[in-house]
């Protein structure tokens, strides 16, 4: 790895290399999943055309900062985007329009939840111009289901996959393994029968005790018995990949797999460092402006991000620029999660240096990660100790 010195216009242009999406933040949900971490909140009754019209407006400013770009996806995110109005939805996917040139194919995906009263507002969805549904199935296993807080059962969640499969052109769902009393063979059961179900994607998460959370105060207490061990979670891990990867849907970044194409487009935005303005509550943006990367932040508490449109016409409580250092260590942390790794060129260009060569050879002997074609990834052995591997590389 030779000393490479930055290049202005290439970094001026990184975010270029990634694209260019829009995250907005639906911030409510029907009810808190114990182990739900996500700003998200419950309430009785909610103004739609206030939340529209608020958007509406964040996104004008958003919009005039960066005339000119091609938009590459839309992410409605949550929170429970599916308790969405149709029509609030519509609204916010115009106001894009009407700010950014879309990309041909462009991905607009809604996260949703498969209970009966939003699986009613799926053509709704499709109609307004979502392309791509993902669902927050979870566990395919009523009593589990219960467990995790949720508010489906099995039945719902094949019912609304049925008309789901019906209404989009893409679909993904979500499951969390490692839970509470769940065997190996459980989860290999389990993982067959959503693979059989012919989603094109889907992220499989290890079930995480974050602290503040129903389960995190539970877990300090002694609660939650029978979550396996780590040697047990590990196995489910590496079942997983094996399991997937003989579909036709291996991992293409850590807890994400997808049969070819069907990668998420909007998160490859922030896995491969691109920007994206994001709106709504709670929501962290990357926004290149004049050639300065900034992290924005938009407040946290619905009512407060509401005032804050209302009376300055945006709902942004921090704009910070990025110094070079901190770009690349980003972009090292986020697309060495990715199956195609990191460009080292790119790297470089922001980092204002080598990667480490000692670092990278001793990787290389241990079969860690591999370099090829100005690349470098981790192998298929070095996935399940990557942060090991990041902590060598950012050194």
């Amino acid at each position: 790895m030779s000393q490479s010195a930055p290049s202005t216009d290439l970094v001026a242009d990184d975010w270029r290399a990634g694209g260019f999406g829009l995250y907005v933040h639906w911030p409510f949900c029907a009810s808190k999943c114990p182990y739900c971490d996500f700003n998200s909140h419950v309430a009785a009754s909610i103004d739609q055309r206030r939340w529209a019209d608020a958007y509406r407006r964040d996104l004008a400013r958003t919009g005039a900062q960066s005339e000119g770009r091609v938009l590459n996806s839309i992410f409605f995110g949550g929170g429970t985007p599916s308790l969405m109005e149709p029509e609030t939805v519509a609204a916010v996917i115009e106001a894009a329009r009407s700010h950014w040139q879309f990309a041909n194919d462009i991905e607009i995906t809604l996260e949703a939840n498969p209970t009966s009263v939003e699986m009613g507002r799926f053509r709704g969805f499709a109609d307004a111009g979502v392309n791509r549904l993902s669902m927050g199935v979870q566990a395919l296993n009523d009593a589990d289901l219960a467990k995790l807080g949720r508010m489906h059962s099995v039945a719902e969640a094949r019912a609304a996959f049925d008309i789901a499969r019906a209404c989009f052109d893409r679909i993904s769902f979500d499951l969390i393994y490692a839970r509470q009393d769940q065997s190996r063979e459980d989860w290999r059961r389990e993982l067959s029968e959503a693979l059989s179900m012919a989603a094109d994607h889907l992220s499989l998460y290890q079930l995480t005790i974050e602290p503040g959370t129903a389960f995190g105060a539970r877990h300090a207490k002694g609660g939650l018995k029978g979550l396996p061990d780590d040697d047990n979670a590990a196995d489910m891990y590496l079942e997983t990949q094996d399991i997937c990867a003989a579909a036709g849907m291996p991992a293409y970044e850590v807890s994400n797999h997808a049969a070819k194409g069907a990668e998420s487009r909007h998160n490859l935005i922030y896995w491969r460092q691109g920007d994206w303005a994001a709106v709504g509550p709670g929501a962290h943006g990357r926004m290149t402006l004049g050639g300065t990367r900034y992290a924005t932040e938009a407040h946290r508490a619905p009512g407060e991000w509401l005032a804050a449109v209302d009376s300055h016409g945006h709902g942004e409580s921090l704009r910070e620029a990025l110094p070079l250092d901190d770009r690349a260590l980003e972009y090292l942390l986020m697309s060495m999660r990715l199956s195609e790794g990191m460009e080292i060129a790119r790297y470089e260009a922001l980092a204002g240096s080598a990667l480490p060569e000692g670092r990278v050879a001793d990787l290389l002997q241990l079969g860690l990660i591999e370099v090829a074609q100005g690349r470098v990834r981790a192998t298929d052995q070095g996935r399940p100790v990557l942060n090991g591997i990041l902590r060598e590389l950012a050194a």
